[in-house]
């Protein structure tokens, strides 16, 4: 932010007097997104994005990334890696933050010499693809791409990673989970063997999965309004979670936190639509569970069965991604299982009959209470024992506006003087 007016000035020069230039200071959601929904409010044509990105693809505007260069000892990073890898290793392939891109050219030819099989990423933007090109297979994933042997798998390979620990690289560990992950921080200069333990992230994250299933009311939180293809996801999951006989309400309440969420008590789950890196939420602190489409997709879709593979980008989801499956026309046998978590029976799907709602049915608690479960926001609120602050409508007679107090809160004019000074 320090240097945007003087490279927006250089900017200024360089172009025509009939160009106009402005600097975005704050981001909608993510400062790793292109924020177009501030671009707009300017009629922007386009936008210059500096500093690191997730990659994600613009919905409508043409971007320019320019992700900046932050230093990098190219000959301690190899050294280090170098004594930290295992000697009878030969497949590797290089992944990098954005901002260390322009030197990891250099980082790849010198790990090349004494590994052999060493492979460069390059970034990228989109879905992620898998694709056969003759006897090499191309792996697109969390915006970067790379060649391997068709004789190979992913899994042969060693990933090294060169930034710092934050979303990114949880991101990468997610998309490749079969694999080793290696790190070095150019800030620190310190390279290690990441420990996480995948099995144990995934088992959390299908934790939530278990808490989806058992769900009735659904939020959709929407993350993002500058990624393609937002809007197709969220028709999809709206369509999805009707199919699987729950309702969904859509929020948009910018950048999310614990206090927004809470004010919404009735939603057993939210799902949140953003981009690859931000859609992984550490939900520990929220009062409800915050899932990831893929993972509303498995608890809903019986077309889709969980198989350890994540998916962070949504757009895989699609029609064309490489995760797509189709959702089913009607769910109308009701399916039944049992909750790994309550232990009761539940269902998925819709209904072929109607069914009376509200107290037709009610359960009774252990003292013999008559309590009933709300099936829609609206029955949500009449249970409640506070709705709000109550209007009295007619009921309370109406009175002239009259004057009210002058000053400050220390002293108000019509209060006694005090003299505070000793």
């Amino acid at each position: 932010m320090h240097d945007a007016v003087n490279v927006t000035q250089c900017l200024v020069k360089s172009l025509p007097s009939k160009h106009n230039i402005f600097i975005l200071g704050d981001t909608s959601y993510g400062s790793c997104c292109v924020d177009e929904v501030a671009a707009k409010h300017y009629n922007a044509d386009a936008i210059i994005h500096f500093g690191r990105s997730c990659l994600s693809q613009p919905v409508k505007m043409p971007a320019l990334f320019v992700y900046g260069r932050l230093p990098l000892d190219v000959s301690d990073c190899v050294q280090q890696l170098s004594d930290i890898l295992p000697k009878d290793l030969t497949n590797i392939v290089l992944l990098y933050d954005t901002i260390y891109a322009y030197c990891c050219d250099e980082v790849a030819e010198k790990l090349h010499e004494k590994y052999s099989n060493t492979v460069a990423s390059r970034l990228t933007s989109g879905c992620n693809v898998e694709s056969s090109v003759t006897d090499c297979v191309q792996v697109s994933k969390c915006g970067r791409t790379f060649s391997i042997p068709s004789s190979l798998d992913i899994s042969d390979y060693t990933m090294v990673y060169i930034g710092d620990e934050g979303l990114t690289l949880t991101n990468l560990i997610y998309s490749f989970p079969s694999c080793n992950f290696y790190s070095y921080n150019p800030a620190t200069c310190v390279a290690r063997r990441e420990n996480y333990n995948v099995n144990k992230m995934l088992m959390k994250r299908y934790y939530l999965i278990e808490k989806a299933k058992d769900a009735r009311i659904v939020g959709i939180l929407v993350g993002t309004l500058g990624v393609a293809n937002y809007l197709e996801i969220l028709d999809r999951l709206k369509t999805l979670i009707k199919k699987a006989g729950k309702k969904s309400y859509v929020f948009i309440v910018g950048k999310i936190n614990v206090a927004k969420l809470a004010n919404f008590m009735e939603i057993d789950v939210f799902v949140l639509i953003a981009c690859a890196e931000n859609t992984l939420l550490d939900s520990s602190e929220y009062y409800k569970p915050v899932l990831t489409p893929y993972e509303m997709e498995i608890a809903c879709n019986p077309e889709r069965q969980w198989t350890g593979e994540y998916p962070t980008n949504f757009s895989d989801l699609l029609e064309g991604g490489s995760y797509y499956k189709p959702i089913p026309d009607s769910i109308l046998t009701e399916e039944t299982d049992v909750s790994l978590i309550t232990g009761k029976i539940r269902t998925l799907g819709q209904s072929d009959h109607t069914v009376e709602t509200g107290t037709a049915v009610v359960l009774r608690s252990d003292a013999m209470a008559v309590a009933t479960q709300a099936e829609n926001a609206g029955e949500f609120l009449e249970l409640r024992s506070w709705q709000g602050l109550e209007q009295k409508l007619g009921e309370t007679p109406v009175t002239k506006a009259v004057e009210g107090q002058k000053g400050i809160a220390m002293g108000y004019c019509d209060e006694p003087h005090i003299n505070t000074q000793q």
